[in-house]
């Protein structure tokens, strides 16, 4: 399965800038487990975090699900990096 494409799936109607939008799979640190960092910009981060993590949780639960048809556990993590970097 394609957890990038299954994630900007999920999270593109959330950001305002998707050009500035990262994807990363990391290094698999066990066997059968996967995880993604997405980073963006500062305001689009919010967004996707939202109010007490409820729509990370909501993101984390699909692709979760998705990953539990494959027994693999995903994971994923959210950073935000600032404009004044680039």
């Amino acid at each position: 399965m394609d957890y990038q494409t299954l994630i900007h799936t999920i999270i593109d109607p959330f950001v305002e800038k998707p050009e500035a939008l990262l994807i990363r799979e990391l290094p698999q640190e066990k066997e059968n487990e996967l995880t993604f960092l997405i980073c963006t910009e500062n305001d689009d981060i919010a967004r996707l975090i939202g109010k007490k993590g409820c729509v990370a949780n909501a993101i984390r639960n699909v692709v979760g699900i998705a990953g539990k048809l494959e027994n693999k556990k995903v994971h994923i993590k959210f950073e935000a990096f600032n404009q004044e970097g680039k």
